[in-house]
């Protein structure tokens, strides 16, 4: 097969993996928290972690960045472009840290380490982004955000992308194989 083969096959694999993403959460998503119920879980970032894990952290980045504008413009449109730009950084952090422990390191334990050190840097990276991109677009005082952290978003992002890990960790192995063919 040639190379320009190998990179469209990749590129309808990517295309797929983000379509998966966008029919997630389309069908799943409910919150977790109830006293913070615009943080909704969903299963989205599960066929982003895949392909990071299958293509490396740069595609999770651009599966990331491809899935949260059209998942932004279109069933979340309520979260409008703080919505888009805050789903990139919570994804693409762990994307990015995710996918470079794992390229280095393919076997479960490696895939352990990289889905926790992921899930672990997504929730302090989005503790902090609450606290700067939250009052923006709510208009609510940072002094309000802050006693949601420890409440609402430091679980919420725990949870999510602890759920999303696992399931990650159960589905890869078993459709690897497919998306490197």
């Amino acid at each position: 097969m040639s190379s320009q083969q190998n990179k469209t096959l990749r590129i309808s694999k990517m295309a797929m993996l983000a379509a998966i993403s966008i029919v997630l959460v389309m069908i799943i998503h409910f919150p977790i928290i109830p006293t913070a119920a615009f943080l909704e879980y969903d299963p989205a970032d599960i066929p982003i972690f895949i392909g990071t894990f299958a293509f490396g952290p740069v595609a999770g980045v651009i599966l990331t960045v491809i899935v949260s504008i059209i998942q932004g413009l279109t069933v979340s449109a309520g979260g409008q472009i703080w919505g888009i730009i805050m789903h990139i950084i919570a994804t693409g952090s762990f994307a990015i840290i995710a996918g470079n422990l794992y390229t280095h390191n393919k076997s479960k334990k490696g895939a352990i380490i990289a889905l926790v050190a992921g899930a672990i840097t997504m929730t302090i990276v989005m503790c902090a982004c609450n606290l700067v991109i939250t009052p923006i677009y709510t208009g609510m005082p940072r002094s309000a955000i802050m006693p949601m952290i420890p409440t609402a978003i430091l679980p919420f992002n725990l949870i999510k992308a602890g759920i999303n890990s696992v399931v990650t960790f159960l589905l890869y192995k078993r459709i690897s194989g497919f998306l490197h063919k």
